[in-house]
């Protein structure tokens, strides 16, 4: 599993020999589009290139970009005050239907400030999912025309996903899953020596899902368990740091085949059996902001 870690000094790829810079900025979001790659430069540019350099910018956006999704309708991208937009003709534009997803008044975040988009996801059926934090998450079933409400707002999602039929959800109580498109969610907390989940990615048959003791981190830790079923919980620890130096965060824990990647600060570690022991891929890195595996 090759990978490209995007940090606080610039995009990195990452495999057997010493890490490679293939773009400078502050890396803050990527996502993987066939053989190109997007990232997002220094909060507000959206660049795009391949795994072997190049990357060139593609345009700006007024207001900081927090996540990406490629699409068959154009790459969607979350922003900052809960904002969601769609690459059109080089150019960012609003996805109005977003706007008007009932309940958006009550979407707020601890500090005072405006909520953000932070995470996307979309199903095999084409449904997508908007996470806001702090605000739920989000269902379009008509490629972004209309949204409507699914977690309750004060679940406090970090980041959503989804793995087959299945939509999960890393946030302040714990996993919730759900099997009906969000309609309703069941809490998977069992084994867990902590529920605040920052970040979550499926491996094969197996759930990971990074915890910590709350908002500042703290005894954070990566656990998995099965994809299929609710049952306990179990460490990843083989290979690992007995703790983390603070949460792993949004994109910071990501999955590609068989394989499986955390970033910790400056320090990339790598799984190729689905968690069970680790390695080492880089150390001493600017501090990774998010990982994505190299495109195939």
């Amino acid at each position: 599993m090759g990978l490209l870690a995007g940090t606080a000094e610039g995009l990195y790829r990452l495999g057997d020999g010493a890490p490679e810079r293939l773009a400078g900025g502050d890396v803050a979001a990527m996502a993987v589009d066939g053989a190109s790659v997007w990232a997002v430069v220094d909060a507000t540019a959206l660049v795009r290139g391949t795994a072997d350099g190049g990357f060139t910018s593609v345009t700006a956006h007024d207001r900081p970009l927090r996540s990406l999704l490629p699409t068959p309708d154009g790459l969607l991208a979350g922003t900052a005050a809960a904002g969601l937009v769609r690459l059109s003709d080089d150019r960012l534009v609003p996805v109005d239907g977003f706007w008007a997803v009932a309940g958006r008044d009550d979407w707020y975040t601890p500090w005072g400030g405006p909520a953000d988009t932070r995470s996307l996801a979309a199903g095999p059926d084409g449904t997508l999912y908007a996470n806001v934090h702090v605000g739920g998450i989000a269902r379009s079933g008509d490629g972004g025309a209309t949204w409507e409400p699914t977690i309750d707002v004060d679940a406090d999602v970090h980041q959503v996903s989804v793995a087959g039929g299945l939509v999960l959800a890393a946030a302040a109580r714990g996993l919730a899953v759900s099997d009906d498109r969000g309609g309703s969610w069941r809490w998977r907390t069992g084994g867990l020596h902590a529920r605040y989940a920052r970040a979550v990615a499926v491996v094969g048959d197996s759930v990971l899902v990074s915890v910590s003791e709350g908002p500042g981190g703290g005894r954070s830790a990566v656990y998995r368990g099965a994809l299929a079923t609710d049952g306990s919980w179990t460490r990843c620890r083989q290979g690992l740091p007995e703790w983390f130096t603070g949460n792993v965060d949004t994109g910071c824990l990501v999955a590609d085949g068989g394989a499986v990647a955390v970033a910790d600060a400056g320090t990339v570690y790598r799984s190729e059996d689905g968690g069970g022991t680790w390695g080492v891929v880089a150390t001493d890195l600017p501090t990774a902001r998010c990982l994505a595996p190299l495109p195939a």
